[in-house]
């Protein structure tokens, strides 16, 4: 017998076995009505009305529904009950400016566009053949009256989501996520962090990024409770996990600094000390930053490694029975690895040092752009464009990224984007855009800047230009002027030159 492996498993378990629980706490500070404290019944309830609403529209199977949001209890539903329909989510970064989500609503195809209430103004530009609020206008789209239509022929090789990332070209890909792919990383993903119906989940990372690392799927299926994080706040965190009794959370490097800077302040007993389980991704973190970890807080911590093309897991790595004798110096730089391959997934390093993964969570491809996807998937394996090694015991250290990405804050940037933006000021003749080391954001993005004869500008003038035009996060948040740029004899420019200087006491070329 083969049952086809879909996202709709996910909350039909949890609506079957944890129907009367409470399954979601929503945001309680955010422009739109809170939906407060749902039960599973009502999130599956709410989800078929959403359903019947897209059948309403003539909005059918196939079709994509953009969702440009903060996390939210709408986005969280969306997740989950689209794709069930047989419709395709397309999850927005909040962060990006109008001209980049336009670029993805129109790429993507989308007929349906929700946005944020907060983001109303700002994305005022941005259209679609049905464009609706993620407050009262959402709620009026929802049919709670009408059996939505049933996706027609459920198929796990059908695309779920579409989630853009940037990488070595100026525009965002998409990358297509097959339910297969959805549902093999959530069920291998709860396996390894050993999810249960006990646990609760604050979504200290964004939703639209990797769909939420995909545990939106693993923690409703398996009847744990979701908690809504609209904004990361140090403070904020270490008030929530007290109060809801918070045992899992998932983020960057960048939020875990966030919450020890805040645990420096805070008056008593850090909460959740020996409950609360960490996962972190996005940038390989530092063995100082994953000791304070265990030792500040008492959270355990555990690292995985993926991409966005992944699903995102590929590698793991958590704390062994091995490592309980260990010092804590010893037990941090082991964590500090990226991992070992989760189960189900093959890794080796090419002639060129790269690493290259199989796995069924990797991505069906790149829509509507097949040349990528060919080179991606050249040879039968993913071309992370990451540099790595992998040891005698099978584990993965990152060293060097061979594309040319910069991820800050485990956002990834493209280099090329940003030296765009910063080339279409006035007074610039040439620009290098380059990552360096940081503590708060694992990188920095870093302009090297070579002024047109005759003309001035200050480092402000330029990062203020350029967030006119791309994300916040993307702008470069340092500016370093030169005479001149490293160049080969051809007259291409030699990043690694331009890198050296910030990377001298790294023994490895990502932070």
């Amino acid at each position: 017998m083969r049952v086809p492996l879909t996202t709709r498993d996910f909350l039909d378990r949890a609506e079957l076995v944890y129907g009367d629980r409470v399954g979601i706490v929503d945001e309680p500070d955010q422009p739109a009505p809170s939906l407060g404290e749902l039960t599973y019944g009502e999130v599956a309830r709410r989800g078929r009305a959403l359903q019947a609403g897209l059948d309403a529209l003539g909005v059918g199977e196939g079709e994509r529904v953009a969702v440009v949001s903060h996390n939210s209890a709408r986005l969280l539903e969306c997740l989950l009950a689209l794709p069930s329909s047989g419709r395709v989510v397309v999850p927005v970064n909040f962060r990006l400016q109008p001209e980049e989500v336009s670029y993805i609503v129109g790429h993507s195809g989308a007929r349906v566009l929700l946005v944020d209430p907060e983001l109303e103004a700002a994305l005022k530009g941005v259209d679609a053949e049905h464009r609706l609020g993620t407050g009262e206008e959402y709620e009026q789209l929802l049919r709670f009256d009408t059996e939505p239509a049933p996706w027609s022929q459920p198929d796990e090789d059908a695309t779920a989501t579409i989630n853009y990332t940037s990488g070595t070209t100026a525009r965002p890909k998409g990358v297509q996520m097959t339910h297969r792919n959805i549902w093999v990383n959530a069920v291998t993903f709860g396996m390894h962090v050993q999810v249960g119906d006990r646990d609760v989940l604050m979504h200290t990372l964004p939703m639209f990024h990797c769909n939420g690392w995909g545990m939106p799927y693993t923690v409703t299926g398996l009847g744990g409770r979701h908690v809504v994080l609209r904004k990361v706040d140090g403070a904020e965190i270490l008030r929530r996990v007290e109060r809801h009794g918070v045992t899992l959370m998932c983020g960057a490097p960048a939020v875990w600094n966030a919450v020890l800077d805040a645990a420096a302040e805070w008056d008593g007993e850090i909460p959740g000390r020996d409950r609360v389980r960490i996962v972190v991704a996005g940038a390989p973190p530092p063995s100082r930053m994953i000791a304070r970890v265990e030792a500040e807080l008492g959270w355990q911590f555990n690292q995985i490694y993926g991409l966005t093309e992944t699903a995102p897991l590929l590698t793991i790595n958590r704390p062994r029975a091995e490592y309980d004798d260990l010092d804590p110096e010893e037990r941090a730089r082991r964590l500090s690895r990226a991992g070992v391959p989760s189960l189900g997934t093959r890794l080796q390093v090419s002639e060129t040092g790269e690493v290259l993964a199989r796995s069924n969570t990797v991505l069906d491809g790149y829509w509507q752009n097949p040349d990528a996807t060919a080179e991606a998937l050249e040879g039968g394996w993913f071309h992370t464009g990451d540099g790595g090694s992998i040891d005698d015991g099978g584990y993965l250290t990152i060293s060097d990224r061979k594309k040319d990405v910069i991820i800050t804050g485990g956002e990834n940037v493209s280099s090329i984007e940003v030296e765009d933006a910063v080339f279409s000021h006035p007074a610039v003749a040439e620009v290098a855009v380059i990552g360096v080391p940081d503590d708060k954001w694992g990188e920095m993005v870093t302009a090297i800047v070579v002024l047109a004869e005759g003309r001035s500008a200050t480092a402000e003038e330029i990062i203020a230009h350029c967030k006119a035009r791309i994300a916040g996060y993307k702008a470069p948040k340092r500016v370093e002027f030169r005479d001149a740029l490293a160049r080969t004899a051809t007259g291409k420019i030699q990043k690694f030159k331009l890198r050296e200087a910030f990377w001298t006491d790294s023994e490895r070329q990502v932070n």
